[in-house]
Order: C-alpha cells, then sequence, then structure tokens
C-alpha cells in the first residue's frame, strides 16, 4: 500500500516524532545531543520556522513546530540527513539512523498547542531521564528549562507559549509550571500521538459505538483535531492533488517543464540537460528542479534520475528554483493574456 502524502501548508503546526531504527539510540553522550542543537538552530533560524516544545529522548525526538515558508519535510530532511552524517562518522558506524519515515502529525491549534507543550516537555520525566520535576526544571534537552527560565534558546518561541499563560511573565512561568505539574498524574496521553481522529471522540470504544449507529466522522492520522479540522485539513489537502492531477491530465510533465525552462532561457533542452556548472545551466536547471518538485509534485529521487545529477543536489536546485521564480515572476504554465 503506497504511503500517503504528508500534510503541510504555511502556519501549520506539528507534532513531530523521529525514532532510532529499531529503536536504537540516536543519541548516545551530550555531544551528540549539542551537536543536533545547533543544527536545529541554524535550520529553523534559516527557514524562520518557530519551535514551541521539543525533547530529546535516547532513542527518539519530539519536536513541535509551525510551518514557515518552508516545508517541514525539507526542515525535517535537511536535520535528519546532516545529524546522520555526523553521528555516524563520529561513532564509526553505517546504515540507516533513524526509521524510515518520521511522524508528523497536523494540529488542531486551539484544544491541543498547550497540551502538546506540556506532554511534550514531561517526556523526560515520564522516562525517568529526570527525577523530580525540580530537576526537569533545569534540564538540558527538554524546552521547559527554556519556558522557566534557566536556559536560552532564542530559536524557542518561549514568547507564544508564556503569553497564553499571562502578561507578565513570571506570573505567566508560575502558570505554566502549575499546569505542568498537573499533567504529571495523566500518563503518556497515547491519544496525542496516534490513533487518527478517533482521539477527539474519546477512544476506540466511542468509535466502534458511533460505526454500531452507522455514524462516521471525518478521521485521519496524519491530523489531531475535531472533526471539522480534520475535514477542512483533507479538503485542502485534496485540491492540491487534484491541481496536481490536473496538471497532469493536461499534458503538463517533466518534458514540458523541460521545454518551458528552454523557452525562457533561449537554451536548447539537450543543453539543459548536459552537467555543468554554468550560470545560465545552473538557472535553467533550477527552475525545472523546483517546477517538478513544487508544481509537479515529482519526487526529488525521480528527478535526480532524470538530471544525473544526485537527490541532495536536487533539493539545493529547488531551493534556488524557488528563488529564482519568485523574483522574476514565472510560472510553469504560462497566463493565458501573457
Amino acid at each position: 500500500m503506497p504511503r500517503r502524502a504528508r500534510i503541510d501548508a504555511p502556519g501549520a503546526l506539528h507534532h513531530v516524532i523521529c525514532r532510532g531504527i529499531e529503536r536504537r539510540k540516536i543519541f548516545r553522550e551530550d555531544s551528540d545531543r549539542d551537536d543536533f542543537l545547533e543544527r536545529l538552530e541554524t535550520i529553523l533560524s534559516a527557514t524562520q520556522t518557530p519551535c514551541y516544545a521539543w525533547a530529546l529522548m535516547p532513542n527518539h525526538f519530539h519536536l513541535l513546530l509551525r510551518t514557515g515558508n518552508t516545508p517541514i519535510a525539507r526542515v525535517m530532511r535537511q536535520l535528519l540527513s546532516g545529524y546522520a552524517g555526523r553521528f555516524n562518522r563520529l561513532h564509526r558506524r553505517a546504515g540507516h539512523l533513524f526509521q524510515n519515515r518520521y511522524k508528523s502529525i497536523l494540529c488542531q491549534e486551539d484544544p491541543y498547542l498547550l497540551q502538546l507543550v506540556r506532554y511534550i516537555h514531561l517526556n523526560p520525566l515520564r522516562a525517568k531521564q529526570v527525577a523530580t520535576l525540580a530537576q526537569l526544571d533545569r534540564y538540558r534537552y527538554s524546552g521547559h528549562s527554556v519556558l522557566m527560565g534557566h536556559r536560552s534558546n532564542e530559536w524557542q518561541a518561549i514568547d507564544s507559549v508564556l503569553r497564553l499563560f499571562g502578561k507578565a511573565a513570571s506570573k505567566a512561568r508560575v502558570q505554566y509550571r502549575d499546569f505542568v505539574e498537573q499533567g504529571i498524574t495523566l500518563g503518556r496521553r497515547p491519544e496525542l500521538v496516534g490513533g487518527g481522529l478517533i482521539r477527539s471522540l474519546g477512544g476506540w470504544s466511542a468509535v466502534k459505538s458511533m460505526r454500531r449507529l452507522r455514524e462516521h466522522v471525518k478521521s485521519d492520522e496524519r491530523v489531531l483535531g475535531d472533526s471539522d479540522f480534520v475535514q477542512s485539513v483533507l479538503s485542502a489537502q485534496d485540491e492540491q492533488l487534484e491541481a496536481r492531477y490536473m496538471l497532469q491530465s493536461q499534458g503538463y510533465d517533466f518534458g514540458y517543464a523541460l521545454t518551458r525552462v528552454a523557452e525562457l532561457t533561449g537554451l536548447e533542452p539537450v543543453q539543459i540537460l548536459k552537467p555543468g556548472k554554468q550560470a545560465d545551466r545552473l538557472y535553467a536547471r533550477s527552475l525545472i528542479c523546483h517546477w517538478a518538485i513544487h508544481d509537479l509534485r515529482m519526487t526529488a529521487v525521480a528527478v535526480s534520475k532524470l538530471l544525473g545529477i544526485s537527490q541532495p543536489a536536487v533539493t539545493r536546485a529547488a531551493y534556488r528554483g524557488e528563488a529564482i521564480a519568485a523574483a522574476d515572476s514565472l510560472e510553469l504554465v504560462k497566463k493565458k493574456n501573457a
């Protein structure tokens, strides 16, 4: 069964969970954690991706992110590939470090933002990485210590969280800590990390009951929220897919993108396909990579095979192409009045 596409959009709130392959450790020592956080800071700052909560565990990590101008998939690809390469070199290992597919759950903000901040930040306490809440207050590898004011992270959106507890930072921290403490007795909260939208209905028993009554509720394991929220998210996703298939049905494919770029640049298609670092070829190939991935929804792997370059090179070129298309007001499909 093919994997379903990740759901994303600018401004979307995501709970990201990434585990080590076969649940092995992805952080063996503090230097690993520090390197990961440095990379996270660089990438989040460069992509203007807000982070509301995070926690590093021995064999997995949690992030609560909001999509900026860069899709979460690209942010995670940069983060994971860079960290895994360094980890493997340092620890003299080969092969995959992470499970093939991290979990990314798009979340409805109003009911779940604070619940997820608390859930994520309590992970080290639940897993006995620390023994008490007082120790968690100063624990280096969870965003809780930053919200408590004991550590500083410019890339963590602490004001956005604290203002939900009060205007004055000192009072807000007291209210926030009380809120976190109340969550200790709630346990692992599986309804926040898996099981589809049924978690909004009170669990599987409620769903089975509704099924017996032939009542249907929109659900999807990639989304956390009520039925109306899920419906709106999936409708938007369907519109994106519909646009993609509409382009394909009308004959807009990689060949069309190649012809379109050749027309714009004055280069022959064969010239564009030839390897080379000339400025005009880089310009052309960057546009092709951007349109192939963004508009035609091709994978970087597929594009790399057609252009004869590596997958990371395609990803970098797509970034350049996105900037070029925006700066020069270029679109894959010409407007009728153009």
